[in-house]
């Protein structure tokens, strides 16, 4: 996948309200992070209701060119017998990666403190991607990286031969950073402390502690403080993967600015840590009930039922943005038809995903006939009051979740309108065009 393939267009338009139940995929951060902790542990790990995407299906190869044993047996059901900490082979050939940001950044830093080599790529969009914000921390372990300009790919690291432990404070609210640096102090000696300012995705720190690890987070001063203690054996697992917020959220808000919709939408993820945009589509004035809360596997879980709504433009707190991060650009679709404006801040972030994606939606939505007005941290979309105008052509970036989110604005917008690329959607939610047409969207392409 290092070469982008053939562009697949996409269109949508508005033919009338969703309707029905949309079986959300398993969510991709849990599915990620289970292939690797069971490639790290000891025994059997055994998974049920992994996403197929793309991007999950490359970590699964990669954790078999580690060394571990992973099986496909049909549906989403995977088993992974492991090697253990600090046990991975070096690989025979390159890691290609494919469009995971997320899956590159964490078998880095899986791999950083063992004593081998890899050498990672990408595609187009991945090798765009600044690798240096894991790198720069994962070398004070002891590890080296030798790659192009500010660690883009294709890179090479070689791993430390003598890990210890290391005290890290992030400069970024990154779940990716404080997660590599976590899988690399396993194999470290001695106590690995990070400490990120504000509150990211938890699932890592879940996650481990399921498997067998000693870490604690602590509220401190500055921020958190995660604490792992290294060298531990890790016991393989039965993990049972949610569904995902993320993707949830494509047929959750098209159904709010689609009239007359009404979905519902089992056993999904309302980690808190993943859960912000549902609190602020909810302060917009969303009409979404969530029903049987529970949780399932350490995770606390909800259904969804959801129907159109006359939202309003508000300010999203900044402290927020870890916590939704990837919704982003759904939400500015959202706010495009809501009323008033919808003032976000403190999403730089954003700019380093597959794409820079508050670029990407500003540029796409005025070619939608909305007023954006943006910054280097924010983004203000001037709601149209339902009335957005479309007509035009999104770019897409290779970006799975710009794609995503135009053709959702397509569904309810006046006019029709395209994206020039839909090929990356299936690095995260492989089934989104059949789930949104099942419930009575026009999608093309």
């Amino acid at each position: 996948m290092a070469g982008h393939l053939t562009p697949i267009p996409m269109a949508s338009q508005s033919v009338g309200p969703l309707k029905g139940t949309a079986i959300i995929p398993g969510d991709k951060s849990v599915s990620h992070r289970s292939l690797i902790l069971g490639a790290l542990s000891v025994g059997e790990t055994k998974i049920s209701g992994l996403l197929l995407g793309q991007d999950v299906l490359d970590t699964a190869k990669a954790m078999s060119a580690f060394g571990a044993k992973v099986t496909d047996h049909g549906e989403g059901n995977f088993s992974v017998n492991g090697v253990g900490v600090g046990g991975f082979s070096e690989p025979v050939d390159v890691i290609d990666c494919g469009n995971a940001g997320t899956g590159v950044r964490l078998i880095m830093g899986a791999m950083s403190t063992s004593p081998i080599n890899a050498t990672f790529t990408g595609d187009a969009s991945l090798r765009s991607r600044p690798m240096d914000r894991i790198t720069d921390p994962l070398e004070l372990f002891g590890a080296k990286s030798y790659g192009r300009t500010n660690g883009f790919l294709p890179l090479t690291m070689v791993g430390a031969r003598d890990a210890h432990a290391i005290r890290y404070i992030s400069p970024h609210p990154s779940a990716q950073i404080k997660s590599a640096i976590l899988l690399a102090g396993l194999n470290a000696l001695g106590e690995t402390t990070l400490i990120e300012p504000e509150k990211t995705r938890d699932h890592t720190e879940r996650m481990l502690s399921g498997f067998g690890a000693d870490i604690e987070t602590v509220e401190i001063k500055d921020g958190f403080a995660i604490t792992l203690q290294g060298r531990p054996e890790l016991t393989a697992q039965d993990i049972v993967v949610p569904r995902d917020p993320s993707s949830a959220a494509f047929p959750v808000c098209a159904a709010l600015i689609v009239e007359g919709s009404e979905i519902f939408l089992p056993n999904i993820c309302l980690n808190p840590t993943r859960s912000g945009l549902f609190t602020t589509l909810v302060e917009m004035g969303a009409d979404i009930e969530f029903e049987n809360n529970r949780l399932e596997g350490g995770e606390p879980v909800a259904d969804l039922r959801v129907k159109s709504s006359c939202l309003n433009g508000i300010e999203v707190p900044p402290n927020r943005a870890p916590s939704m991060i990837d919704e982003y650009p759904i939400l500015s679709v959202v706010a495009a038809f809501a009323k008033g404006k919808t003032i976000m801040r403190g999403i730089k972030e954003l700019r380093v995903k597959e794409c820079d994606r508050i670029d990407a939606m500003a540029r796409g939505l005025e070619t939608m006939g909305v007023t954006v007005e943006e910054g280097e941290d924010y983004l203000i979309v001037h709601g149209q009051n339902g009335e957005v105008e479309g007509g035009g052509t999104a770019e897409t970036h290779l970006d799975h979740r710009i794609a995503m989110s135009f053709l959702c604005l397509g569904l309810a917008s006046k006019k029709s309108i395209k994206v020039d690329d839909g090929h990356a959607i299936a690095t995260s939610f492989p089934i989104f065009k059949s789930l949104m047409t099942d419930l009575g969207a026009s999608i093309t392409g």
